[in-house]
C-alpha cells in the first residue's frame, strides 16, 4: 500500500515501539514537526489510536517581569523602620508613586501592611512575608525557565489562586495533549507492507514532461476547511448605488445630463417659480458663494419671460407672485440646493417632446445634521417631457425604479412645491426604524415653470435622495456611516445586494 513519507515514518515507528506515546515525543525521536505528525495522525483514524486529554500550560505575563511591587514594597517599609508615607516608600522601593498606590490591595490581601492616612504601616504578616516568597512568587520564579504544564509545578494550584484577579502576571494556556499507539487495523497494514511514496502539491512541468507523476502521490485538500477571508478590490458601496440609479432610469430610455454646482439662483430658484422672498433663498438655508460675485446669465428672452411670469405671470395665464422682480437676486452664485437645476436647464435647452432626462449628483443644503440629514448629499432628479404624460404616469416611473432598486414597500403622500402641481413626497417604509421615511418629492411642473421656455406640453418631475436609499440597501444607523472610514465594513460589504 502506497503512504506518504511522513505517514510511513510514523507508521513504522509505532510498529516498532507499540507502548502508547506522546505526540510530541513521537515527532522528537522522528525529528520532525509536531503540528505535522499530528495531522498525521488524525488523518488516520483506522490505523491510528489517539488518547486525547485536556492539560494547563502556564507562562509569564508581560506585568511579571520586574517582580512583584508588594514585595519591594514591604522591604522598603522594613528598611524605613516599618512605617512611612507614600512617597518615601515609593522612593525606598524604587517604584513610581502611582504603582505603590496600585499594590494597596494585594498587601492587604496578603496582610502585610496596613494604610493609616497617607502612611504605610508594617504588619506581622509582612514581617513574616519578608522571610520568603508565597506561592504566587514561587510560581513566577519557576516560570523563567520557560512554558510548563500546570500540572507538573507544586506550586501551581495555591499559586494561581493567589494570582485570581490579577491579569497579566501568568498566562494559562488551555491545550489537548495527544498519545497514541497503533492499532489492530494500523499493525496489519504495516506487517501487509507499506511503500513509501513522495507526496506534492503542485504538478509541475517538468513533473509532465520526465513522466515523474506517476511516480507521486498528490496531497489532498479539504475544501471545507475555513480559510482566510480574501477581500477584493472594489468601488464604495454608495459609488455602487449611484451607478446601479444610473443603470435604472438608462434602461428606462432616460438621457443622462449634467450641471455645475455653482449655480445661478436664476436657475435653482428663479426659473423654478420660486419666489426671491420664500425661506429657502434665505443665508441659513442656502449656501451663498462670494466669489464671482455674480453668474452670468441666459438668453434674454428667457430672463424676461421669467421675470413676467413672476411678476405678473406673463404669458402663462398664472396671476404671478404680484411683487417687484429683482433682476440683480438672479446673479448671486450658490452651491445648487437640488438637481432640478439639471433638468430645468435641460428642458430649456429642448422643450420639444417627447424627451425623458435625469441628472444624479451632490446637492448642498444648510441642513441640522442627524441620522436621516446632512449638508452634502446626492440626488437623482428627473424628467418627461410628453404631451400623453399624466400624473399616474409619474408615480409608475417612480415605483418603477424604486422596485428596480429593491424596494416592494412605498407610499405617496400630497405635498407642496412652488413649482410642481399636483405633488406628492415618496415615502419608503424602513425595517430598522419601524417607519416611513421620505425620499424626495415629485409632481407635475406647473406652466410658471415650463411655459417661459416655449414647453406647451405637461412636464413631469422628481428629486429623491440617494444617501437615505443607500442606507436602508446597507441596513445603516445613519446616513453619516457612508462617510466614515469604516475598512472593516468597507471590505464585508458584498458587491451584490
Amino acid at each position: 500500500m502506497h503512504v506518504s513519507e511522513l505517514e510511513y515514518a510514523v507508521l513504522t515507528h509505532l510498529h516498532q515501539h507499540p507502548d502508547e506515546v506522546t505526540v510530541a515525543d513521537l515527532a522528537a525521536r522522528l525529528g520532525k514537526d509536531q503540528s505535522q505528525v499530528s495531522a498525521c495522525c488524525l488523518s488516520r483514524p483506522e490505523w491510528v489510536h489517539i488518547r486525547e486529554q485536556e492539560c494547563l500550560w502556564l507562562r509569564l505575563g508581560k506585568k511579571a517581569q520586574g517582580g512583584f511591587p508588594e514585595r519591594k514594597v514591604i522591604e522598603a517599609l522594613h528598611q524605613l523602620g516599618g512605617q512611612g508615607d507614600l512617597n518615601q516608600v515609593a522612593e525606598a522601593a524604587g517604584l513610581p508613586s502611582q504603582e505603590v498606590g496600585q499594590s494597596l490591595r494585594f498587601l492587604k490581601a496578603k496582610g502585610w501592611a496596613e494604610q493609616q492616612g497617607r502612611s504605610l504601616v508594617l504588619t506581622e504578616g509582612g514581617r513574616q512575608g519578608l522571610a520568603g516568597p508565597l506561592a504566587d512568587e514561587r510560581l513566577v520564579l519557576a516560570l523563567e525557565a520557560g512554558e510548563q504544564e500546570a500540572s507538573t509545578l507544586a506550586e501551581a494550584a495555591e499559586g494561581l489562586k493567589l494570582l485570581q484577579g490579577r491579569s497579566g502576571m501568568v498566562e494559562e494556556r488551555p491545550r489537548i495533549l495527544r498519545w497514541v499507539r497503533l492499532s489492530q487495523a494500523g499493525q496489519q497494514a504495516v506487517q501487509d507492507g507499506l511503500e513509501s511514496r513522495q507526496q506534492v502539491n503542485v504538478l509541475t512541468q517538468e513533473m509532465m514532461l520526465s513522466g515523474q507523476w506517476r511516480e507521486v502521490d498528490f496531497r489532498p485538500y479539504d475544501v471545507s476547511l475555513a480559510s482566510e477571508a480574501v477581500y477584493p478590490g472594489k468601488e464604495h458601496p454608495f459609488v455602487s448605488i449611484i451607478q446601479q440609479t444610473r443603470k435604472v432610469f438608462l434602461e428606462l430610455g432616460f438621457e443622462e445630463t449634467v450641471s455645475p454646482y455653482v449655480e445661478s439662483s436664476f436657475w435653482d430658484f428663479d426659473a423654478l417659480f420660486q419666489p426671491q422672498d420664500h425661506p429657502a433663498r434665505d443665508m441659513q438655508d442656502t449656501f451663498y458663494i462670494g466669489r464671482p460675485a455674480e453668474c452670468r446669465l441666459p438668453k434674454t428672452e428667457w430672463v424676461e419671460a421669467v421675470g413676467a411670469t413672476h411678476r405678473d405671470g406673463g404669458q402663462t395665464g398664472s396671476l404671478g407672485w404680484r411683487y417687484d422682480w429683482n433682476d440683480q437676486l438672479i446673479k448671486q452664485p450658490v452651491l445648487r440646493t437640488h438637481t432640478t437645476a439639471s433638468s430645468i436647464r435641460a428642458l430649456a435647452d429642448n422643450p420639444n417632446p417627447p424627451r425623458k432626462v435625469f441628472c444624479v449628483g451632490p446637492v448642498f443644503r444648510r441642513e441640522t445634521v442627524d441620522y436621516k440629514h446632512l449638508p452634502v448629499f446626492h440626488q437623482v432628479d428627473g424628467i418627461i417631457i410628453d404631451e400623453k404624460a399624466s400624473f399616474a404616469s409619474l408615480l409608475g416611473t417612480l415605483q418603477a425604479f424604486y422596485r428596480k432598486m429593491g424596494f416592494e414597500k412605498f407610499q405617496f403622500r400630497p405635498a407642496f412645491f412652488p413649482y410642481t402641481e399636483p405633488s406628492v413626497e415618496i415615502f419608503v417604509w424602513s425595517d430598522r426604524k419601524s417607519d416611513w421615511v421620505e425620499m424626495g418629492g415629485a409632481g407635475v411642473f406647473r406652466p410658471e415653470v415650463t411655459e417661459p421656455f416655449g414647453c406647451k406640453v405637461p412636464v413631469l418631475a422628481w428629486g429623491l435622495g440617494l444617501e437615505r436609499l443607500a442606507m436602508f440597501r446597507y441596513e445603516l444607523g445613519s446616513i453619516g456611516e457612508l462617510y466614515r472610514a469604516r475598512l472593516n465594513w468597507l471590505k464585508e460589504t458584498p458587491l451584490c445586494r
